[in-house]
């Protein structure tokens, strides 16, 4: 049996083990500081597609070549 195969009442059960050992102040605060960190590796992830599109636009913008040679024939 494997730890896939945990049911509704295995996961209903491991939930009231975890309330009577930790309390619902515990948890709620504990859910708030993870709910925090969803929201700061959310944020560093949107400032990372930031960075990188503005590197790619940065990058396409010069595509001149740096030498006027093409006018010689």
């Amino acid at each position: 049996m494997g730890i896939g195969n945990i049911g509704l009442p295995g996961l209903l059960l491991i939930a009231v083990v975890v309330l009577v050992l930790f309390g619902r102040g515990k948890i709620s605060s504990l859910m708030g500081e993870v709910g925090k960190g969803i929201t700061a590796f959310k944020k560093g992830v949107d400032e990372g597609k930031q960075e990188l599109e503005e590197q790619q636009a940065e990058s396409a913008k010069d595509v001149t070549p740096e030498s006027e040679e093409k006018d010689k024939v």
